[in-house]
């Protein structure tokens, strides 16, 4: 071999490797960013970049830039360099790559990495649909809208530092804009909480403030816990309200859930008795917000699966509405056990729903579709059979169907008082040596007069009635009786010795206990030769001992009259007179 040949070959030898090198035959680093390469504007952020142990010098290129953007000595021991960052601001966004200078050349690229810098556009809202109870192996969609027209939407789970998702946005009627994200399947292996932001095209790396965090609970099989309420569930606003969640499993915490609210607050389980467990939910003082349906959730420690649901309790919030509606009763505020009793609601201004609440109860309201009748709108609460346990005081309220927990403010409280059943016995009668007639008990409203043998006195009663006083028909007025100058027996009261004060009743019927008993009454005039006016209630008696016999007395007029002994008894004058209404029993 020729000495050119030998130095030929010798120099391809020596150039050969280096070119290569030149060419890019080193091996690309690795570049990352930590915390995260998602930061939020203002804060520290530091990029990693990692080659080979032969690498003296590290670079930082920034897309959009001839030169690099940074140049570092290696660490020990000597493979990896650190680019710090210490206030983040919109200028630091962009795409970055990394490579490493050795004695034998340049490195290859890093594969690119993306710094985000958020903070730049008002947060977008991130829910989920239909709640973020999820069941386990179950799948649910999370919902990022915003009013600001973004191009793109971003969802980031927590623990992760890319996105998860990146989708383009719609705009539906409602004139926000959105992206739907289907997540799932979920386990309860691991947390799902996530957040998501918006951007637009012409800035990709530049994105909104983060929503608020959704976490998506995963309900299992175990029991569900009991939601309650100490105070009524019916709430005015600046009104404290704690909501209690309890359970006989002895779980480690509880998590409250509002019907479309976008956190699920979580509290350490407390111990408020023997073998329960539980957590409290302050929510006070109540505005307009904390109306809605509520579920609450146990769960243990050692485990990201939660409980079945509670039963849902609604906290309905009044005041709400300029409204006030009225109630009112039907028959009347005083009724027996056993009648059939109708509350009524109305409005003049427009609700569609009534609700009806009574005071004390644990049960929430009653709801009724309101209906329209002449110029008001009303709803009737109707309680047939009554029973004494439905005794109380009540209000009602009106609302939308559109926001059913928002109420109007409430109606005049109406008290509802439930006595024994209509059919129960009435009190005792009077002593037997009392004086004979019937003893007056008032002498306003309606009046039941008992008709006893003449030996028994007659007590007299007010007496109400369905839907009020009860008017009836009083039989064929009778023929004048002849005075007693003609030799008929006189009336008991009626002689000369009788002094008379009339009194008047109103609104009375005649009832009789016994069917096949007779009551008449005999009213007389002045013309009748009763210059008194005295009404007479006459009733026909059989041989048999007889039942109590009910009159009421309808618009008559009754005579105080104080009686002189008879002449039978003028040896036993009574202690004191005797006020009576004249009766003939025959």
């Amino acid at each position: 071999m020729t000495p050119t040949l030998t130095t030929l070959l010798l120099l391809g030898l020596s150039v050969g490797p280096r070119t290569r090198a030149q060419a890019g035959a080193l091996p690309a680093p690795s570049l990352w960013a930590e915390p995260g390469s998602v930061v939020p504007w203002g804060s520290a952020v530091t990029i990693w970049c990692q080659g080979i142990l032969e690498a003296h010098e590290f670079h930082l290129d920034k897309d959009g830039h001839s030169m690099p953007w940074d140049r570092q000595r290696p660490l020990e021991p000597g493979n990896k360099a650190k680019f710090s960052i210490t206030y983040v601001r919109e200028q630091y966004a962009g795409r970055y790559h990394c490579s490493y200078q050795s004695s034998t050349g340049s490195s290859e690229r890093s594969d690119p990495l993306e710094l985000v810098v958020t903070g730049f556009h008002a947060e977008p809202t991130l829910s989920a649909l239909p709640n973020p109870m999820v069941t386990s192996g179950g799948k649910v969609t999370l919902q990022c809208t915003s009013w600001m027209g973004f191009h793109r939407f971003v969802l980031m789970k927590e623990g992760e530092p890319r996105p998860v998702w990146t989708l383009d946005s719609q705009e539906p009627t409602s004139r926000q804009f959105q992206a739907l994200f289907l997540v799932g399947p979920v386990t309860p292996r691991a947390r799902w909480t996530f957040r998501c932001h918006g951007f637009f095209n012409n800035t990709p790396q530049l994105w909104s403030q983060p929503s608020d965090p959704l976490e998506l609970l995963v309900s299992g099989v175990s029991r569900k816990p009991s939601l309650l309420t100490q105070q009524s569930p019916v709430v005015t606003p600046g009104q404290r309200l704690t909501l209690q969640c309890r359970s006989d499993v002895g779980y480690d915490r509880f998590a409250l859930y509002k019907e479309a609210a976008r956190d699920l607050p979580q509290h350490l389980s407390l111990q408020p008795q023997a073998g329960l467990s539980g957590a409290d939910f302050p929510l006070g003082p109540v505005s307009s917000s904390h109306g809605g349906r509520y579920t609450c959730y146990g769960g243990h420690n050692l485990s990201s699966e939660w409980s079945a649901p509670s039963d849902p309790l609604d906290i309905l919030v009044t005041g709400q509405l300029l409204s006030t509606p009225s109630l009112s009763v039907q028959p009347g505020p005083m009724v027996a056990s056993g009648e059939n009793v109708t509350l009524l609601c109305q409005s003049w201004s427009f609700v569609d729903t009534f609700l009806l609440s009574k005071e004390g109860a644990a049960d929430p309201p009653l709801r009724l579709r309101s209906k329209y009748r002449v110029g008001h709108y009303q709803a009737k609460f109707s309680m047939s059979p009554v029973t004494s346990a439905q005794g109380g005081t009540y209000r009602c309220y009106g609302s939308y169907s559109t926001s059913p927990h928002l109420l109007s403010h409430p109606s005049d409280p109406l008290e509802l008082q439930v006595s024994g059943s209509s059919g129960e016995p009435g009190p005792p009668a009077t002593d037997p040596s009392s004086t004979a007639g019937a003893q007056l008990n008032g002498i306003t409203g309606s009046f039941t007069v008992w008709l006893c043998p003449r030996s028994q006195p007659v007590p007299v009663r007010p007496h109400r009635g369905r839907g009020g006083l009860r008017p009836a028909a009083l039989p064929p007025r009778r023929p004048p009786r002849p005075s007693p100058a003609s030799g008929q027996r006189q009336e008991a009261g009626s002689g000369p010795a009788a002094a008379t004060q009339e009194e008047t009743l109103s609104d009375a019927a005649v009832q009789d206990a016994q069917p096949e008993e007779g009551v008449e009454l005999d009213q007389r005039d002045a013309e009748d030769g009763d210059p008194q006016g005295t009404t007479y209630a006459q009733a026909a008696a059989s041989d048999a001992p007889p039942d109590v016999t009910y009159a009421q007395l309808n618009r008559l007029t009754l005579r105080r009259e104080t009686s002189a002994p008879h002449s039978s008894q003028a040896r036993k004058p009574p202690a004191e007179p005797s006020v009576y209404a004249a009766l003939a029993i025959r």
